[in-house]
């Protein structure tokens, strides 16, 4: 049975704070977000989909920089790290090695932990990377191979959350843990909101079942005010999405439906959502689909690999 999660206003504990800003053109950011991926957990093509023509995708995973610190960040490791590291070098090269400071883990699902492997030996021979990840997640990756041989040679270090508990990630970045409901078949799922204190609140949320176990369904209704982006699950578009399968016994809300649920908001508030982790059959997947100009019309934003945004 599905529990009900209560965020218990882990976000105002958050010390909210001023708006994000966007500096000169011309000026680099102090603290840039940077979308290395869209996609669902597989990407696109799929596998067993060579055929397929449509825009690519990588798995869902973002990149924070904090120029007044030196300090790079990951918001899930994806199995195209490499490449997702690659674009995040070419933006703000590395002081040195790797250059990632920090890895944040929302659960262990093929897209969002698989890229850890590239810091082992194999590859990059990587030495104490901060992994930050929630209890049962952090025990999956000690207790299972490859990965407990990762923390067996330092390649990385885990590093546990305790939820709705702001965390230090180094610099003047804050993490927050929030947990959602979602398939845990080997460790519990979490939300991320990281802010900066004299900025704002970034909400990162790839996978959910459903909004109303979250606060009775209130959930994005009751955070967005207190966040200036929030990435959140648009796996799948409507629930005819997948001929011949029954959309009903696989989660996740819908794009049309979570733009309901929030369509009465504020235009400012609708403008703060940036939907993320869609599906190669979800038809937002290209930028030019009436699908995508839909979320446009309504006041809304698909995230797209290579956004960036000054905070």
């Amino acid at each position: 049975m599905k529990r009900a999660i209560t965020l218990g206003l882990a976000v105002s504990s958050l010390a909210l704070a001023s708006p994000l800003f966007a500096q000169e053109a011309d000026a680099p950011c102090d603290y840039e977000l940077v979308v290395l991926g869209a996609g669902q957990d597989a990407g696109a093509p799929q596998i067993g989909n060579a055929e397929d023509t449509g825009p690519g995708l990588l798995p869902s995973s973002l990149g924070l920089i904090d120029r007044m610190a030196g300090r790079r960040y990951l918001f899930d490791a994806t199995p195209a790290i490499t490449e997702q590291l690659a674009m995040l070098d070419a933006i703000e090269p590395p002081a040195q090695g790797l250059g990632v400071d920090g890895v944040f883990l929302t659960h262990a699902h093929i897209g969002h932990y698989l890229g850890l492997a590239y810091f082992g030996r194999e590859a990059a021979g990587a030495s104490g990377v901060p992994v930050y990840a929630m209890p049962r997640m952090a025990e999956f990756l000690r207790s299972n191979g490859p990965w407990s041989q990762l923390v067996e040679l330092g390649n990385i270090r885990l590093q546990e959350m305790v939820e709705m508990t702001p965390l230090s990630a180094g610099g003047r970045i804050f993490v927050s843990a929030v947990p959602v409901p979602h398939r845990d078949e080997f460790s519990e799922t979490a939300a991320f909101v990281f802010y900066q204190p004299e900025l704002g609140n970034v909400l990162y949320l790839p996978d959910i079942d459903y909004w109303q176990e979250v606060e009775g369904g209130n959930f994005l209704r009751q955070i967005l005010p207190q966040l200036d982006y929030a990435f959140i699950d648009a796996t799948f578009w409507d629930d005819n999405e997948l001929p011949g399968r029954d959309m009903s016994e696989i989660p996740h809300p819908r794009v049309t439906a979570t733009m309901d649920l929030l369509q009465d908001l504020p235009a400012s508030e609708r403008a703060k959502v940036h939907f993320i982790h869609y599906n190669h059959t979800n038809s937002i997947r290209d930028p030019d689909s009436p699908e995508s100009r839909e979320v446009e019309a309504r006041g809304f934003n698909v995230a797209r690999r290579g956004d960036r945004f000054c905070l």
